[in-house]
């Protein structure tokens, strides 16, 4: 039973990924076992957009890029949010990511030229809200299908993640405005210890870990799901 923001991340450090909305409307396991505004079949002070950090998911996802280092949170499953814990990155990253580089990767043809784009400028700056990146990349409103769509790309080959939020500046150094997301290349985000413990996971292996435990989540995951949550 999740109560409030301490129960959550005790079940997903123990659980190792999730599904982010709570819907888990793909049929493979989310913490918070239930949708946007949906009344959960137990009594649970959790809601979601009430804006109050200790009983809101919504406010969670935030909380715990500001406030750990062993949980990242993105567009990592299905093209939407999910967390992934530490433990479980290196299994994610040998399936995802192979020990290719982002070079290797825009060479072979599997990494499109507007993510290209947003790679590069968010290497040169470190970290970026997503609008900075829009503007320092040179995306017009033409451009903002494609853009979305690489940003996820990204964050499904774990080449970025996200790392907190960010509202605009006016000129007179105001903050304005919806909070854009802000975003990180992995490696900055985890360091250099998850890619060598990834380096040493075959693919293969890293899926097999990955498929058990999501069998012991749920027994009913549907094998096909399964593969297309694993590797993205």
């Amino acid at each position: 039973m999740i109560r409030n923001y301490d129960d959550f991340v005790k079940t997903l450090l123990a659980a190792g990924f999730s599904m982010g909305d709570g819907s888990n409307d793909e049929g493979i396991y989310a913490v918070v076992p239930w949708g946007w505004q949906e009344i959960p079949p137990y009594e649970t002070p959790v809601r979601w957009h009430t804006e109050d950090p200790e009983t809101d998911p919504w406010e969670w996802r935030i909380r715990v890029l500001d406030e750990r280092k062993d949980i990242a949170y993105g567009k990592f499953f299905f093209k939407k949010t999910g967390y992934i814990t530490r433990d479980w990155y290196p299994c994610f990253l040998a399936v995802r990511r192979g020990g290719t580089s982002f070079d290797e990767a825009y060479e072979d043809g599997t990494i499109s030229h507007f993510a290209k784009r947003i790679y590069e400028v968010v290497t040169s700056y470190g970290t970026l809200p997503s609008h900075a990146i829009k503007q320092l990349a040179g995306f017009s409103k033409e451009d903002k299908s494609g853009f979305e769509r690489a940003l996820v790309e990204l964050q499904m080959r774990m080449f970025l993640t996200t790392c907190g939020r960010q509202q605009k500046m006016s000129q007179k150094g105001e903050e304005y405005g919806w909070s854009s997301a802000v975003f990180c290349t992995t490696e900055q985000f985890f360091g250099d210890d998850v890619f060598e413990e990834a380096a040493k996971i075959s693919p293969e292996e890293a899926f097999e870990r990955i498929s058990a435990q999501i069998l012991k989540l749920n027994p009913s995951a549907p094998e096909k799901k399964i593969a297309k949550f694993i590797r993205g």
